[in-house]
């Protein structure tokens, strides 16, 4: 047990160690970007540092597999250069033993993680965005998915007039999977002195090139007439004007990682009653609950290459090679995402196949070194 509390305390010292130096590059990074950014909006360096300060835990979190890995590396070339790792084998302890210690502290960050860093990830990021949106005065088209149907903002409208509009909220209670065709929807037109001055209720909208085609539509004139009821229109057909596009539409749902672990199976239940696709969201959702799963692969690879006395020779070597396999770890979990987003293999298996593997082989190649 003191054993084993030694060496869990030291894993610990170079993951602090290793995160903090971190921290402090992508912070570094991030200012000097956030200047060429927001370069136009003359803000001072305690603005620029705080939306650094919001947007670096996001980063660091998405990287978190890499600094386990060179945390771990670290642990055991530290071991190797003062003899330690020699003598703990001369004492009979087996590789899988030394590593039980290891693997349980990276097991603990991964559920530590889950339940701390992506809330905190997830907070400061939206909380960037706002800032970034702020600064930058700038509307944006922002999509919300809620149990009482699907709500959108557009910074195109059309008057009774023609004239244009400085914003439209529309709400739908469901859509179809890309937001491009809306059921029972109602368009509440405002002007920016006046405020509402148009209401239209239709069966359905579809966006096309440029403007909303509206089935079976009413629309109400308000702010100008006495009785809005009696000077309401209905027809058959309507187009209003929109810049909305498919893409616009799908970047404002956000990430996945902008929800927190907690909301997320509220948030796919709501995208799934709307009509919305929640295949993202739930490859996300399963591939935060392997996270611990695959920083304890990560410990494994750094030991299948570093664990070895440093008189052997090729430190250098086998750090590389440690390295190159954490990357192609990580590299493998994102192209699986990818997949997994596109439909072309299960969410199960996009989110848990890179862990699983990640902790076989690795363990294969220890168990096949063992010499006792």
């Amino acid at each position: 047990m003191t054993l084993a509390l030694y060496l869990a305390k030291r894993f610990l010292r170079a993951f602090f160690v290793v995160g903090a130096s971190f921290w402090g590059i992508l912070f570094l990074i991030d200012i000097v970007e956030e200047v060429r950014r927001f370069s136009d909006a003359s803000l001072g360096l305690g603005r620029l540092s705080l939306l650094s300060l919001l947007n670096t835990p996001t980063t660091l979190y998405n990287i978190l597999p890499l600094i386990v890995m060179l945390s771990a590396v670290a642990l055991f070339i530290g071991l190797a250069r003062s003899s330690e790792l020699v003598v703990i084998r001369a004492s009979g302890r087996s590789a899988l033993r030394m590593l039980a210690a290891p693997i349980a502290v990276a097991l603990l960050i991964g559920v530590a993680a889950l339940f701390i860093g992506n809330p905190l990830a997830s907070g400061t990021a939206n909380r960037y965005e706002t800032l970034a949106e702020h600064y930058q005065a700038g509307d944006s088209e922002t999509v919300s998915i809620g149990r009482e149907g699907v709500w959108m903002r557009q910074s195109a409208g059309l008057s009774g007039d023609g004239t244009a509009l400085a914003q439209a909220v529309i709400r739908a209670t469901r859509a179809n999977a890309d937001a491009t065709t809306l059921f029972n929807v109602t368009f509440l037109i405002f002007d920016p002195k006046r405020g509402p001055i148009r209401r239209i209720d239709a069966a359905n909208a579809q966006l096309e090139p440029g403007q909303w085609v509206l089935s079976d539509a009413k629309d109400w004139p308000l702010g100008t007439s006495t009785d809005p009821e009696r000077d309401a229109k209905t027809t058959a057909s309507l187009t209003l004007p929109s810049d909305l596009t498919v893409e616009r539409i799908r970047d404002s749902f956000g990430k996945p990682s902008a929800v927190p672990i907690w909301q997320l199976p509220g948030f796919i239940a709501a995208l799934e009653e709307a009509g919305f696709s929640a295949r993202r969201h739930q490859v996300w959702f399963q591939m935060e609950l392997a996270l611990p799963l695959l920083l304890a692969g990560m410990v494994l690879i750094a030991a299948s290459f570093t664990m070895d006395h440093i008189r052997f020779g090729g430190t250098g070597a086998k750090v590389l090679m440690a390295l190159a396999a954490g990357l192609g770890l990580f590299f493998l979990r994102n192209i699986a995402q990818v997949l997994g987003d596109n439909g072309q293999i299960p969410v199960i298996l996009a989110a848990w196949a890179p862990p699983v593997i990640g902790l076989m082989l690795p363990l294969a190649l220890v168990l096949h070194r063992e010499d006792g």
